[in-house]
């Protein structure tokens, strides 16, 4: 069986990592960093309470919080990747929050500070498509022309009013609008999507597909809807108003969806995941590689792979 050039043989995806390893000829990680960020969803000025589904202490590792210094966090990152991993050279990445809503100096500041390790290859930052003023974004193409500089905007659906029900403070047209505004300075484009809300079906999420492939998007991020305890979703599974998906549909979906997303497009999530004592639901009862694979090894039960179904004349010309 031939893949394309992209495509991991074992994985049958374009997997982040192994792109990371191609480009930089080791292993590379990215290690996790509070850089002490709020949210303009949080804050007043686009909206308050957060996403529906946001607790930040469910993604963020116990070392990563602002009051630790960056550097530290930095260093113990890198260790925990060196034992557990061998990894050799890291991405410094700004995950908490809205890491570009700040002035243009902090983040300056805080950017550079992460690039001083001699280990450290370059950065993510994750942000808010309503979120990416003109400095920021200058900012960031200035360290891109010397380091490795990705900005990862989440996106979760290209549903307006799914985006309204989660709280989320921004509409498609923002996302779109940031994405043609990072396209073509140097830096990486990663998108981040969530499959599972409340009255969606396969087939819309599937209308994603068209929204990707017709843009400048280098890397994908996809897991579930899942609550976590403190969350406004976690009050409504426990009123019943909100009922999870199953492995088996969620598992389906993410491989439909896989099979027709371009190869050239690196994968860098599968699933969610959260500590047990935060999760409320779903609990599949899967391990973070069992998670991994579930989906793997659907492909692999088909016979496909990452742009199986992808073809170039379906590309659309340009979503922006």
């Amino acid at each position: 069986m031939t893949y394309p050039g992209d495509i991991h043989k074992d994985l049958r995806i374009n997997s982040y990592g192994s792109w990371l390893r191609r480009r930089f000829g080791l292993r590379v990680s990215k290690v996790n960093v509070d850089g002490g960020f709020t949210c303009p969803n949080r804050d007043g000025s686009r909206g308050t309470g957060g996403c529906i589904y946001c607790d930040n202490a469910s993604f963020s590792p116990g070392g990563a919080q602002a009051v630790v210094p960056l550097e530290r966090q930095v260093a113990e990152g890198m260790a925990w990747h060196r034992r557990r991993l061998g990894s050799e050279k890291f991405i410094v990445y700004f995950q908490k929050f809205t890491n570009t809503y700040a002035p243009v100096d902090r983040l300056r500041d805080l950017y550079r500070r992460a690039l001083a390790h001699p280990d450290v290859v370059g950065i993510s930052v994750g942000t808010r498509p309503d979120a990416l003023g003109d400095d920021a974004l200058s900012l960031l193409a200035e360290l891109a022309r010397t380091r490795y500089v990705c900005v990862e905007l989440g996106l979760q659906s290209m549903d307006d009013g799914i985006l309204a029900w989660m709280n989320r403070g921004h509409d498609l047209n923002d996302y779109l609008n940031a994405v043609r505004r990072t396209a073509g300075r140097g830096i990486q484009i990663c998108t981040h999507l969530i499959y599972g809300f409340p009255g969606e079906t396969r087939a819309s999420f599937l209308k994603t597909v068209d929204l990707v492939a017709g843009l400048p998007i280098d890397s994908l991020k996809i897991h579930q809807l899942h609550a976590v305890r403190g969350t406004r979703l976690a009050e409504l599974y426990g009123q019943g108003r909100y009922e999870p998906i199953s492995l088996a549909e969620y598992t389906g979906t993410v491989c439909d969806f896989l099979e027709r997303i371009p190869a050239h497009v690196t994968i860098q999530r599968l699933y969610g995941s959260a500590p047990l004592d935060l999760l409320v639901a779903p609990r599949w009862g899967l391990k973070n590689n069992r998670m991994w694979y579930a989906v793997i090894n659907e492909l692999m039960r088909r016979g496909t792979w990452q742009g199986y179904r992808f073809s170039e004349d379906n590309r659309r010309v340009s979503n922006l």
